[in-house]
């Protein structure tokens, strides 16, 4: 299971995709999340499968790696799921005691459904192919602006570059720990949920003087290096748009055009 996280990975490859700028990449996926909540209907939801399957073919990224992330959020995509088909009022089509499934829960359950796995889906499809560094200039570059109103844009951007590169990192420290628990004897399947959070003790305990051992190597690196941010640093490759950016942003427009028009039509 912590193997099957692929949020904050990056797959080398060689793709358009790949090669495009990380702002018209951040751009597209945060136009694709607004199409999944615009999209309501089959016809909507069809466009958006067809548009995300076309960006998974370009990317170049094997298809069994990009759904294994789904494998992380099948228990909250079930509860999501349960909570929707018997807490929703409307139409009961079965009922067993205090419990009642109703046709429009099972319909917002399967929206609610498709919009998750679709959000985990793009969302991993970004970083996949998006080295941190990248992501790190793309969002400076995006939120420039917000330096007028005085928001720490590089300093933010930069927390969040090093989060996405520690994902990966502590997904294999804790993979490392509990083989190694595992091995001691320690059993983290068998017993009830109280049974079972006590027995993460001996995993969470050392993960996270694990996380904070790094995170202070870290901070020591960059006074070392007397590193600082802000403004008038440079970068070693500056970003440019080039004739691609420019076509995937009138795609991408054409995209959100569409999703609006299926919004506004009811269709």
């Amino acid at each position: 299971m912590i193997r099957d996280i692929t949020i904050g990975q990056y797959y080398p490859a060689d793709s358009i995709l790949h090669r495009l700028d990380p702002r018209t990449k951040l751009m597209g996926t945060l136009i694709f999340i607004i199409s999944v909540f615009l999209f309501h209907t089959i016809p909507g939801y069809a466009v958006a499968t067809i548009f995300l399957a076309a960006l998974i073919k370009i990317s170049k990224v094997p298809v069994k790696f990009i759904f294994k992330g789904l494998k992380a959020i099948f228990v909250i995509l079930i509860i999501t799921m349960l909570f929707n088909i018997f807490l929703t009022p409307g139409e009961v089509i079965w009922k067993l005691g205090f419990l009642k499934m109703t046709k429009e829960g099972i319909s917002l359950a399967v929206r609610m459904a498709i919009r998750l796995i679709y959000l985990v889906i793009g969302s991993s499809l970004m970083t996949l192919t998006t080295t941190p560094n990248q992501l790190t200039d793309g969002l400076e570059r995006g939120l420039r602006p917000l330096n007028r109103l005085h928001v720490p844009v590089h300093e933010i951007s930069m927390m969040m570059s090093i989060a996405l590169r520690f994902i990966p990192i502590l997904l294999e420290e804790t993979d490392k720990i509990m083989k190694a628990q595992i091995a001691r004897g320690a059993d983290f399947e068998d017993g009830n949920l109280l049974q079972k959070v006590k027995n993460m003790v001996p995993l969470l305990v050392p993960l996270f003087i694990s996380a904070f051992r790094r995170a202070n190597d870290l901070a020591m690196a960059m006074e070392a290096r007397c590193y600082h941010g802000g403004e008038h640093r440079t970068q070693m490759k500056p970003l440019c748009y080039e004739k691609r950016d420019h076509v995937t942003y009138l795609i991408l427009a054409a995209y959100l055009a569409v999703a609006i028009t299926f919004r506004v039509v009811g269709i």
